[in-house]
């Protein structure tokens, strides 16, 4: 298994105007169901698994996130950037083996077992039984989600893509993935690379999406391995995605 996981970063700096009117005064993750926010769902699970230092990597309504975790750290630029620069605004926080996770899913103990367990120096969660969760989610299960090709042995070879249909999507990026120590390098040293060039898969480094970071540290030849999970999550992005039953019943079955 390698080195222990003890930190997790949490990205939650997210507005999440897609909820609104749910987050006119809140943070995204603060969002809650049947009375409990999206954030205490997720670190309860975390800290099921040991893993109590919790940084949050904040934005919109930051203040709210106080006391939440051990540290709180804050983008201030979060209305005009992405996750990459989220995360990277805690760059002194990577080290070690570390839990990368955005603010706005919930995740059983299964899912983060089979992460924790996976020796990958970049272990991305990807789920396998995407399809039937994103019809419940979208009248059309392409229009929000992203391509996803594997290899024979299960490394990424394409992520983040606008697919063409559902054979571009081998699995679902959770917004859930684990760096070892030397993952960590890895995603220093490509997202330096990055600022130096000014741009990301075309894009100003500053509006990168994290898939579009994984898809470049693809093509730069590192190994980017799946871990792929089917058990219960759920992703919190729009007022749908609130009201589902499937939400209330996964995060039930995951509370248990």
């Amino acid at each position: 298994m390698g080195e222990k996981t003890e930190k997790a970063i949490l990205l939650v700096a997210g507005e999440g105007t897609r909820l609104r009117p749910h987050t006119l005064d809140r943070p995204k993750c603060l969002v809650e169901v049947d009375g409990t926010s999206l954030l205490d769902r997720q670190i309860a699970v975390l800290k099921s698994e040991g893993i109590n230092t919790i940084v949050l990597v904040g934005g919109f309504k930051a203040e709210m996130l106080i006391n939440k975790g051990s540290r709180l750290i804050v983008n201030s630029k979060y209305a005009s950037t992405n996750m990459l620069w989220t995360l990277f605004c805690a760059e002194n926080e990577l080290e070690g083996t570390v839990i990368i996770s955005y603010g706005d899913i919930v995740y059983s103990k299964n899912i983060l077992q089979s992460l924790l367990a996976s020796s990958a120096e970049i272990a991305v969660a990807i789920d396998k039984d995407w399809e039937m969760y994103w019809r419940l989610r979208n009248e059309n299960p392409l229009e929000d989600a992203e391509s996803l090709k594997l290899s024979s042995n299960g490394q990424i070879t394409e992520i983040g893509k606008c697919p063409g249909s559902t054979d571009e999507i081998e699995g679902q990026y959770m917004g859930l993935l684990k760096l070892t120590g030397h993952g960590v390098s890895i995603f220093k040293k490509v997202f330096h690379d990055a600022i130096k060039q000014g741009e990301i898969l075309g894009k100003p480094v500053e509006n990168a999406y994290m898939t579009d970071f994984l898809q470049h540290i693809v093509e730069q030849n590192y190994l980017v391995q799946s871990v792929p999970v089917a058990s219960d999550w759920v992703e919190i992005d729009t007022i749908n995605d609130l009201e589902l039953e499937v939400t209330s019943q996964r995060l039930m079955r995951i509370q248990a």
